[in-house]
């Protein structure tokens, strides 16, 4: 299969992916909202002009032109001002807006509709159906998530070797020579040998044992090794199905000190800390492990506290995909994009080979597929639940002030204060929807001009 087409199957499985997301996102919206019996009368995919609709009952279903969100229309949305339609108020331009959105929110309701309106419905029936569409998402990225950690597995490193230097290059000079091949840098003669090749040891062998005692993990393998700095140790490798008993000698080393996760320690500047541990001079392979179940509700939180905290800098994040889209800055690997860099990901997933020592396979780019999607959920559940108009978060925050308005007048024996006046948040609205609209236009741009890619 040519390298094109490989990548094409990738952006379509992507393009399927966000499709069927944002599809499930409004039906979350729509299911919650037939049940607590208000009347929708459409539920689309996309804007723009309608290439396919059919109607079923009270509601036509639909795709649009642009694929780029959704919505489902249902009655009432805004209240009408004090319980009665009006006039449009001619004194200001936002306040016409206003008045015309509620007049529009009525022009559908009929009289056999009078009580099947999404204002009328109690505060927390509407937080149901404005959150069911995120966590609707959320549902789709915890179930994504499970079937890729569980049923395929996630990389892990592993006891047999990917590569093995040829010579001890040390940590301060690493920067100086990065970019060139181990050949290259050995072949000048000013760094020692490594040990491990010193000993014989060859990409794909697998380490068994090492200093007499049995190695289950990379890990272990790692601590063993840090540990032997100076020491002779006999080393248990198979390769090729036969067993070979090897001595091998790690040299001290300055290498970067690792935390209890394994996670490198960095100074207050930034930069690595260095301390003095045996080395051998070997890599792993890394292969995909199947875990249990019990480690999805951990994944899906870490996941989802990271994606929160993209989403919280995304102000300060845009001012850096400005600068790299306009100038010389690199992109933040860990900083938003969009449709496009989302369909580059999954190119680059489906065109990935990897190397002879560590093989890429179907398995292995299906499962980061699938993990691309449910990040993809993970960020919808997670925007959607900023607390302004036009997003979902918006419409639950006004029907959370509700809630607490009823309680206080309760409280203060007061009259009913009756339902929040959503649509006096319009001109808001209006301001965040262009503000997500030049957004997206920037990381479009961004991603055809100065892409994120996965390999670096």
């Amino acid at each position: 299969m040519t390298t094109v087409l490989l990548y094409a199957l990738g952006v379509l499985f992507m393009a399927v992916g966000v499709g069927v997301s944002i599809a499930l996102h409004e039906m979350g919206h729509l299911l919650a909202a037939k049940r607590f019996g208000v009347k929708c009368t459409q539920y689309m995919v996309g804007f723009g002009p309608t290439i396919w609709s059919r109607r079923k009952g009270e509601t036509e279903y639909g795709v649009k032109a642009v694929p780029l969100g959704g919505y489902v229309r249902m009655l009432g949305m805004f209240p009408p001002r004090d319980g009665r339609q009006v006039r449009a108020d001619s004194t200001g331009r936002w306040s016409g807006l206003i008045e015309q959105a509620r007049q529009d929110s009525q022009i559908d309701i009929g009289p056999e509709d009078s009580d099947r309106l999404f204002y009328q419905r109690s505060v927390p029936q509407r937080l149901v159906i404005m959150l069911g569409g995120p966590f609707m998402n959320l549902a789709i990225a915890v179930l994504l998530l499970a079937v890729a950690i569980v049923g395929f597995g996630v990389q892990e490193e592993t006891r047999t070797l990917s590569s093995v230097s040829a010579c001890v290059i040390p940590a301060d000079v690493a920067e100086e020579v990065a970019g060139q091949s181990d050949s290259q840098i050995c072949a000048s003669g000013k760094y020692a040998q490594a040990p491990a090749a010193k000993a014989g040891l060859r990409p794909g062998d697998e380490i068994v044992a090492f200093d007499g005692e049995a190695i289950d993990s990379w890990g272990q393998l790692r601590e063993r090794i840090r540990a032997a700095g100076g020491r002779t140790v006999p080393v248990a490798v198979e390769r090729d199905g036969r067993r070979l008993d090897l001595t091998v000698t790690p040299v001290h080393e300055r290498r970067p000190q690792l935390d209890s996760e394994d996670n490198v320690v960095l100074r207050s500047d930034g930069s690595p800390a260095l301390v003095d541990v045996g080395f051998l001079g070997v890599s792993p392979t890394s292969e995909l492990v199947p875990q249990p179940i019990t480690t999805v509700p951990g994944i899906v939180g870490d996941s989802l506290w990271r994606t929160a905290g993209v989403v919280l800098k995304i102000p300060e994040k845009m001012v850096g995909v400005a600068q790299a889209a306009f100038g010389d800055a690199e992109r933040d690997r860990n900083g938003p994009v969009s449709v496009v860099g989302i369909g580059r990901f999954a190119g680059e997933v489906t065109t990935a080979e990897g190397d002879s020592a560590l093989p890429i396979g179907w398995m292995d780019r299906f499962a980061v597929l699938l993990s691309l999607v449910a990040s993809l959920n993970l960020a919808l559940f997670v925007f959607n639940l900023v607390p302004l108009l036009p997003l979902d978060g918006g419409h639950a925050a006004g029907a959370l002030w509700e809630g607490v308005r009823r309680q206080i007048a309760r409280l203060l024996r007061r009259a009913d204060p009756g339902p929040v006046d959503v649509a006096r948040a319009l001109p808001l609205a209006y301001g965040v929807a262009s503000l997500l609209i030049g957004m997206s236009v920037l990381l479009i741009y961004a991603d055809l001009v100065r892409p994120i890619r996965l390999g670096g």
